[in-house]
């Protein structure tokens, strides 16, 4: 009988992100999110004891074009959710997926030493974590 290896988040995480600063309006994270090709956008930290935010393209539609604002007035730190629920490098997927179960995530930035190294969702968790 064999052991199975666990499957990190790290070995299952997208390591292309976008990582922006807060003041940033709406419509340049758009921009630049069609740039990149991404949904998901990572607010940096201000100083070493700030926290990281997140924002995805639900909270683009729901606190921004639901309520008809505009994007050019809007920054990203007005909508932003921080401090965001992150995931530990090297967790299970597993441990993972019940994190997000048990908070209601869908997406959620990889940290390793104190940085963000990655996005995980669960796209990520079941198409590369279940091989």
């Amino acid at each position: 009988m064999s052991a199975t290896q666990a499957v990190c988040v790290r070995d299952v995480m997208s390591s292309g992100f976008l990582e922006i600063d807060g003041l940033a309006t709406v419509a340049e994270v758009l921009t630049r999110m069609r740039q990149h090709n991404t949904t998901v956008v990572i607010v940096k930290r201000r100083d070493p004891g700030d926290a990281y935010g997140i924002v995805v393209l639900a909270d683009i539609a729901r606190k921004v074009l639901a309520r008809d604002r505009a994007p050019e007035r809007v920054n990203i730190y007005e909508i932003m959710t921080k401090p965001v629920i992150d995931a530990d490098a090297g967790m299970n997927v597993k441990y993972c997926a019940r994190l997000f179960d048990r908070f209601g995530l869908s997406v959620a930035p990889v940290i390793e030493n104190d940085r963000v190294v990655g996005i995980v969702s669960y796209r990520e968790l079941v198409l590369k974590g279940l091989v």
